[in-house]
């Protein structure tokens, strides 16, 4: 077993992770020793997906302010965001904003020079910064090319396959870790570390996520002692593309993009008069499960019935210079071409509003490890985010993870290398001697399949009962798999079958806090309990894990700005 001993670790590579790294490089002036870790090569995080745009209040003049975004926030939220979270957000993002731009990233320009915004779902302005329809990747590429003038002290394990995050008397000591590239086992030492890996978006089977966000940082952190918070809140983006669940961005209806049923009606007006395609995602998805349910959809592949995103009316020309990725994706995946005729669409499982539970600087109960970006809830999506407020969460607690664990370890002493380190890569070693009958990409493929049936847009106590048994049905045929590749260099079969012992970690999680939280709150809607209840469940769900499942906790919403209020758009 190689080790290796750096000051600061960051697992996960995408904005949080590369924006975390910058941030502390720039603080330390050089001198911190900062590790980037991350299972695949650097660019191709996830991040990279993200199209649309990114929050910021940058045209107060015009009527937006720092009040309106966070009102538009909290509200979005169903009033379980903490609104200390989001005040300390709204205030922050605009820097970011400018920040990027000095360091050169191609935002998209009005007429007279200044940088564009568009609508973008629950927002009453405009103030979706954006750089054409490819928002994530070229921020991921202007944090790239800014970091590499640090790039002396940064040490990239690109291909490095995490399997355990080592806590010893409550303290961060190392990450166990496969080396990919060069087949070998690694123990990975730092002072601290700053989880960036995401969400767990492939435990559904209709879903945005690239195939390699499983919950990694997520489950691993459980797994460590740390709470998972409001897990039960995943977000289902209103178009997904069918039949794949590829994004169609939000930015489609801020241009000006509709929603059309099988007679051609405009149907939010139905149920969203003053916002109409640009209420927030919760709301529009059940919009458009009640249409698809009640006969107004059109008949899809494999139960994926559908409704139509009609881009006809914005014009060839704007659709070119605004939305040219979603051309080319509808081109290229179904032969369809958005200028001529409407894109088949439902809702897909798209973002994890829970996560490892931190306060407001990003830190999570273990003194030196700290969580940003969508493994982490700090909490200021709560029950429902809005869109674009994602990436710039990733940019605002990059920044504020990157700083505060800088300046710790600066301070910091680095732990002792645990005396027995057999015991960290004891389910790895097990994995390879394993001659089970069970085979874990069908226990992955059914995980997938009970989550869309019980854990969708809408959902009961029964389906979700049934969920529950059947994900701890496949935690017990997860004991017993095999894995058929025994090497250790590019041994994907055994990335896969780690992967889906951490999905099913998330998923019971997730279940189990849906299946108790019974009231309807934001992404979180029961039929059986139809109303918000903030007598009994305006609170924080907080999961920690026991041999005999999870084991559920709550904590109070930070309410310092507004009380809730009846949510109507």
């Amino acid at each position: 077993m190689e080790v290796y001993t750096h000051d600061l670790i960051i697992l996960g590579t995408g904005l949080a992770g590369l924006r975390a790294a910058l941030e502390a490089a720039q603080q330390s002036v050089g001198d911190l020793n900062i590790a980037l870790v991350s299972k695949l090569q650097l660019m191709r995080a996830h991040s990279v997906a993200a199209e649309g745009g990114t929050a910021a209040v940058m045209r107060q003049a015009e009527g937006d302010s720092y009040e309106l975004h966070a009102w538009d926030t909290v509200k979005g939220s169903d009033f379980l965001a903490d609104q200390n979270a989001v005040d300390f957000f709204v205030h922050e993002m605009p820097k970011e904003i400018l920040r990027l731009d000095h360091w050169g990233i191609p935002w998209s320009r009005q007429e007279d020079g200044r940088i564009a915004q568009r609508p973008f779902g629950g927002h009453t302005f405009p103030r979706a910064v954006f750089a054409a329809d490819k928002t994530g990747l070229l921020e991921m590429q202007t944090l790239y090319d800014t970091l590499m003038k640090h790039a002396r002290r940064i040490n990239r394990y690109d291909e490095g396959f995490v399997t355990s995050i080592v806590v010893e008397n409550q303290r961060f000591v190392g990450l166990t870790m496969i080396d990919m590239l060069k087949g070998r086992l690694v123990f990975i030492r730092g002072k601290a570390l700053i989880l960036a890996t995401g969400g767990a978006g492939q435990i559904f089977g209709f879903t945005t996520y690239s195939e390699t966000v499983t919950g990694d940082g997520l489950a691993m952190a459980y797994r460590a002692g740390l709470p998972l918070k409001d897990m039960e809140f995943i977000q289902f983006h209103p178009t997904g593309l069918i039949p794949s669940g590829i994004l169609m961005t939000e930015a489609c209806r801020g241009e000006g993009g509709i929603l059309l049923n099988n007679a051609g009606q405009r149907f939010m007006e139905t149920y969203a008069p003053s916002k109409m395609e640009l209420a927030p995602r919760d709301m529009v998805s059940r919009s458009e499960m009640i249409e698809i349910e009640t006969g107004r959809g059109f008949p899809g592949p494999d139960e994926l019935d559908y409704v139509h995103l009609d881009l006809r009316g914005l014009g060839r020309e704007k659709i070119l210079e605004r939305l040219p990725l979603i051309r080319e994706v509808t081109l290229t995946h179904i032969g369809l071409d958005p200028i001529e005729k409407p894109i088949p669409i439902r809702p897909v499982a798209h973002y994890t509003m829970g996560g490892v539970h931190t306060d407001l600087q990003g830190r999570t109960p273990i003194e030196n490890i700290w969580a940003a970006g969508e493994v982490a809830c700090v909490s200021l999506h709560g029950a429902n985010r809005l869109g674009a407020n994602s990436t710039a969460e990733c940019l605002v607690w990059g920044r504020v993870t990157g700083a505060e664990a800088a300046r710790y370890c600066q301070i910091a002493a680095t732990a002792e290398m645990p005396k027995d380190t057999r015991q960290a890569w004891a389910p790895v070693e097990a994995l390879l001697q394993s001659s089970g009958g069970e085979d874990h990409y069908q226990i992955r493929k059914e995980l997938r399949h009970n989550l869309d049936l019980t854990m969708g847009v809408f959902r009961t106590n029964e389906k979700m009962t049934a969920g529950l048994k059947k994900i701890r049905e496949l935690k017990e045929r997860y004991k017993f798999i095999s894995v058929m590749d025994k090497s250790l260099r590019y041994n994907t079969d055994l990335m896969r079958a780690i992967e889906t012992g951490f999905m099913l970690e998330a998923a019971e999680v997730a279940t189990l806090g849906a299946l108790t939280r019974t009231e309807s709150r934001g992404g979180h809607a029961r039929r059986d309990f139809t109303a918000r209840d903030d007598e009994n469940w305006l609170k924080h769900t907080l999961a920690y894990r026991t041999e005999d499942g999870p084991r559920l906790e709550y904590c109070p919403v930070n309410i310092s700005m507004w009380k809730p209020v009846e949510r109507k758009y």
